[in-house]
């Protein structure tokens, strides 16, 4: 697909908005680190607070991710609704940390696939701070659809939303 050019981008502060909003709605992201040879990337539920700006996991005190956090704190959180072709992308600094009460704050009941409580000691908290955001953002399937039907055939490029990037 190719990218167009927006003659009249939207503020910052809507992109912004828009970011936040996304992420919150899709609630699973696709977290990326770096390994210092490749990526790795994992379908995490996200839990954004756009208060403090920090998006939190609660993740696993071996998993390997924490490792390449560490070595190279830089992640990529990538949120996907698919059917309503909308996609947030958030780039930041992450962090790997055994705050309890956070992790006590952030607890839900769907923890309990993983572990017994929030007290399990194995429970860790990885906070991103976000640096960059994108969005990809269409109206809808049904007016995406017929967009790219009238772009096959004329042969021009289909406008199928917005997409904008900010410093957060």
């Amino acid at each position: 697909m190719k990218e167009r050019q927006h003659d009249n981008p939207a503020p910052p502060e809507e992109v912004i908005d828009r970011v936040w909003e996304l992420a919150d709605k899709i609630d699973i992201c696709m977290l990326t680190t770096w390994t210092g040879k490749e990526q790795r990337s994992r379908p995490m539920s996200a839990r954004p607070r756009r208060d403090e700006n920090a998006i939190y996991f609660l993740t696993d005190v071996s998993g390997e991710k924490n490792a390449d956090i560490e070595a190279f704190p830089t992640v990529s959180l990538a949120w996907a609704d698919n059917g309503n072709y909308r996609y947030a992308l958030i780039s930041g600094r992450a962090k790997i940390s055994n705050d309890r009460a956070k992790i006590s704050q952030l607890w839900s009941k769907m923890d309990n696939v993983w572990w017994e409580d929030e007290q399990d000691p194995t429970i860790r908290l990885l906070t991103v701070v976000p640096e960059h955001g994108e969005i990809w953002d269409s109206p809808n399937a049904v007016v995406s659809g017929a967009k790219m039907l009238i772009a096959a055939v004329t042969g021009t490029a289909p406008e199928l939303g917005d997409n904008a990037e900010v410093k957060m």
